[in-house]
């Protein structure tokens, strides 16, 4: 299990980061303290590679946003049961952070990777089926293969009335400018999409700003995945 780590903040968000578009010994789960708008690190990467084609099997509209509830992550390690908890919220299902992160294996250093949130949902929403799968995108940076199953996974999940949960790490300016960082990791919720699926929005339990959310382009998103994983 990779350890959380508090990061420290950045004396201004608005700043462009030089890590930006970093190769992947820079995006390491184990690097030190970076700039951030947040306070709060993440977990570790996912250890089975995932890969395939683009497909898309449930007909959804080119927009749509999920109706959640959103509540911030109390602690730096709790990302993931906060992450797992708005996810089920999109789902009709009232959870606690704490029953979440029972659910996930939730320590002091963290949720382990995205294939304990995709089993955590299942455990809740699957009544014996597996409603969750886990993708993840082994390296950095993300192909466009890889960027396009991300957009199809994002529309097919959302379009069919489920959120998805995303394993990140590194740095990321959100469209509209303000830098997102996690040097060590992070997981946040996926609750909406745009044009076609080429913009997500993403509820994030870390963020203290307004909602809570901020949109992003598949391909930034796809980048910041890269070396974990999300459950779909």
């Amino acid at each position: 299990m990779i350890s959380c780590a508090l990061l420290a903040a950045a004396a201004s968000v608005g700043i462009v980061l030089s890590q930006l578009g970093d190769p992947p010994s820079a995006r390491s789960a184990s690097a030190g303290a970076a700039p951030a708008e947040q306070s709060v690190a993440g977990h570790g990467a996912d250890q089975h590679l995932t890969d395939a084609p683009a497909q898309s099997t449930v007909p959804a509209p080119s927009t749509k946003v999920l109706e959640y509830q959103f509540q911030l992550q109390p602690n730096y390690y709790y990302c993931g049961p906060a992450a797992t908890r708005i996810a089920l919220t999109a789902a009709g299902h009232a959870v606690s952070q704490g029953q979440a992160a029972d659910l996930l294996g939730t320590t002091t250093s963290g949720t382990n990777s995205a294939f304990d949130v995709s089993r955590a949902l299942n455990s809740v929403l699957g009544n014996g089926q597996t409603v969750y799968r886990t993708r993840e995108i082994p390296a950095y940076p993300a192909t466009s293969a890889q960027a396009a199953q991300l957009q199809a996974d994002v529309v097919n999940t959302i379009g069919g009335g489920r959120a998805v949960v995303a394993n990140i790490a590194g740095h990321l300016t959100d469209n509209a400018g303000v830098v997102h960082s996690y040097e060590g990791g992070h997981y946040l919720t996926l609750v909406g999409y745009q044009d076609g699926g080429k913009t997500v929005k993403i509820a994030d339990p870390a963020n203290p700003r307004g909602d809570g959310t901020y949109w992003v382009s598949i391909p930034k998103l796809a980048d910041w995945i890269s070396q974990r994983g999300y459950s779909y």
